[in-house]
Protein backbone atom coordinates (compact mmCIF):
# COMPACT_ATOMS: atom_id res chain seq x y z
CA UNK A 1 0.00 0.00 0.00
CA UNK A 2 2.98 2.36 0.91
CA UNK A 3 4.54 1.92 -2.48
CA UNK A 4 1.50 2.49 -4.47
CA UNK A 5 1.08 5.75 -2.66
CA UNK A 6 4.32 6.70 -2.98
CA UNK A 7 3.69 6.04 -6.93
CA UNK A 8 0.53 7.66 -7.33
CA UNK A 9 1.11 11.18 -4.99
CA UNK A 10 2.86 12.91 -8.01
CA UNK A 11 0.08 11.79 -10.67
CA UNK A 12 -2.50 12.87 -7.56
CA UNK A 13 -0.91 16.00 -7.24
CA UNK A 14 -0.29 17.22 -10.91
CA UNK A 15 -4.43 16.18 -10.95
CA UNK A 16 -4.56 18.78 -8.33
CA UNK A 17 -1.79 21.36 -9.73
CA UNK A 18 -4.40 21.03 -13.08
CA UNK A 19 -7.63 21.32 -11.51
CA UNK A 20 -5.89 24.83 -9.75
CA UNK A 21 -5.49 26.21 -12.71
CA UNK A 22 -8.38 25.60 -14.67
CA UNK A 23 -10.27 27.09 -11.80
CA UNK A 24 -7.73 29.94 -12.05
CA UNK A 25 -8.28 30.30 -15.94
CA UNK A 26 -12.20 29.63 -16.10
CA UNK A 27 -12.86 30.70 -12.81
CA UNK A 28 -11.02 33.92 -12.99
CA UNK A 29 -9.58 35.15 -16.13
CA UNK A 30 -12.67 34.35 -18.36
CA UNK A 31 -15.15 35.25 -16.31
CA UNK A 32 -17.65 37.85 -17.53
CA UNK A 33 -18.67 38.28 -13.72
CA UNK A 34 -15.49 38.62 -12.52
CA UNK A 35 -14.69 41.10 -15.28
CA UNK A 36 -17.28 43.42 -14.50
CA UNK A 37 -16.46 43.16 -10.60
CA UNK A 38 -13.09 44.28 -10.99
CA UNK A 39 -14.31 46.86 -13.22
CA UNK A 40 -15.88 48.23 -10.36
CA UNK A 41 -13.53 47.40 -8.01
CA UNK A 42 -10.64 46.48 -6.13
CA UNK A 43 -10.81 42.81 -4.38
CA UNK A 44 -8.19 40.44 -3.97
CA UNK A 45 -9.29 38.13 -6.84
CA UNK A 46 -9.36 40.97 -9.02
CA UNK A 47 -5.28 41.53 -7.99
CA UNK A 48 -4.91 37.35 -8.73
CA UNK A 49 -6.76 37.72 -11.96
CA UNK A 50 -4.24 41.09 -13.24
CA UNK A 51 -1.39 38.89 -12.32
CA UNK A 52 -2.50 35.93 -13.76
CA UNK A 53 -2.89 37.70 -17.04
CA UNK A 54 0.17 39.36 -16.69
CA UNK A 55 1.93 36.30 -16.87
CA UNK A 56 0.88 34.64 -20.39
CA UNK A 57 0.78 38.25 -22.12
CA UNK A 58 3.62 37.73 -24.58
CA UNK A 59 7.17 38.38 -22.86
CA UNK A 60 10.02 38.61 -25.66
CA UNK A 61 13.19 37.19 -24.76
CA UNK A 62 16.01 35.92 -27.07
CA UNK A 63 13.52 37.86 -29.97
CA UNK A 64 11.30 35.13 -29.26
CA UNK A 65 7.04 36.12 -27.85
CA UNK A 66 5.82 33.72 -25.29
CA UNK A 67 4.31 33.89 -22.03
CA UNK A 68 6.18 33.96 -18.46
CA UNK A 69 4.35 30.02 -18.64
CA UNK A 70 5.91 29.09 -21.23
CA UNK A 71 9.25 30.16 -20.61
CA UNK A 72 9.00 28.88 -16.93
CA UNK A 73 7.78 25.04 -18.25
CA UNK A 74 10.61 25.31 -20.63
CA UNK A 75 13.32 25.74 -18.17
CA UNK A 76 11.54 22.75 -15.67
CA UNK A 77 11.52 20.70 -18.82
CA UNK A 78 15.26 20.68 -19.54
CA UNK A 79 15.92 20.92 -15.30
CA UNK A 80 14.15 17.12 -16.07
CA UNK A 81 16.10 16.01 -19.42
CA UNK A 82 19.36 17.27 -17.44
CA UNK A 83 18.39 15.67 -13.76
CA UNK A 84 17.37 12.28 -13.47
CA UNK A 85 15.27 13.38 -10.41
CA UNK A 86 11.58 12.62 -9.72
CA UNK A 87 10.79 15.79 -8.59
CA UNK A 88 12.22 17.90 -11.56
CA UNK A 89 10.56 15.64 -13.79
CA UNK A 90 6.79 16.61 -11.69
CA UNK A 91 7.82 20.41 -12.01
CA UNK A 92 8.45 19.85 -15.64
CA UNK A 93 4.63 17.97 -16.25
CA UNK A 94 3.58 20.56 -13.73
CA UNK A 95 5.02 23.70 -14.86
CA UNK A 96 3.63 22.43 -18.47
CA UNK A 97 -0.18 21.63 -17.25
CA UNK A 98 -0.18 25.42 -16.14
CA UNK A 99 1.55 27.02 -18.98
CA UNK A 100 -1.17 24.31 -20.99
CA UNK A 101 -3.97 26.05 -19.68
CA UNK A 102 -2.75 29.41 -19.27
CA UNK A 103 -2.54 30.03 -23.03
CA UNK A 104 1.31 28.87 -23.42
CA UNK A 105 0.26 26.13 -25.69
CA UNK A 106 3.38 24.89 -27.48
CA UNK A 107 5.82 25.31 -24.54
CA UNK A 108 3.61 23.76 -22.22
CA UNK A 109 2.57 20.80 -24.29
CA UNK A 110 6.18 19.79 -24.80
CA UNK A 111 7.15 20.37 -20.21
CA UNK A 112 4.25 18.11 -19.73
CA UNK A 113 5.24 15.43 -22.52
CA UNK A 114 8.60 15.57 -21.47
CA UNK A 115 7.69 15.67 -17.24
CA UNK A 116 5.34 12.57 -17.62
CA UNK A 117 7.56 10.83 -19.75
CA UNK A 118 10.53 11.22 -17.10
CA UNK A 119 8.12 10.58 -14.33
CA UNK A 120 7.06 7.40 -16.03
CA UNK A 121 10.15 6.17 -16.45
CA UNK A 122 12.11 7.63 -13.27
CA UNK A 123 9.27 5.78 -11.53
CA UNK A 124 9.75 2.56 -13.43
CA UNK A 125 13.35 2.38 -12.72
CA UNK A 126 12.96 2.77 -8.80
CA UNK A 127 10.36 -0.07 -8.58
CA UNK A 128 11.74 -3.36 -8.45
CA UNK A 129 10.27 -5.77 -11.49
CA UNK A 130 7.93 -8.49 -10.51
CA UNK A 131 10.13 -12.00 -10.52
CA UNK A 132 7.95 -13.73 -13.66
CA UNK A 133 9.17 -17.19 -11.92
CA UNK A 134 7.88 -17.72 -8.57
CA UNK A 135 7.35 -20.53 -6.55
CA UNK A 136 4.31 -21.59 -5.54
CA UNK A 137 1.91 -20.27 -7.91
CA UNK A 138 1.36 -24.21 -9.59
CA UNK A 139 3.49 -23.07 -12.57
CA UNK A 140 5.22 -26.73 -14.04
CA UNK A 141 8.76 -26.40 -15.15
CA UNK A 142 10.52 -29.26 -17.67
CA UNK A 143 13.20 -30.80 -15.99
CA UNK A 144 15.91 -30.77 -18.17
Amino acid sequence: MKRVLSLATPWLLLIAIGVGAGVLRYGLVESADMAHTCEAGQALACKIRHLTVEGFILAGIFGYQMGIYGWLALAAAALALIRKNTFFAWLAAATGLVALLLYCFAPGAFALLVGCLRLVRLQSESTAPLDQHRAGEGQIHAQP
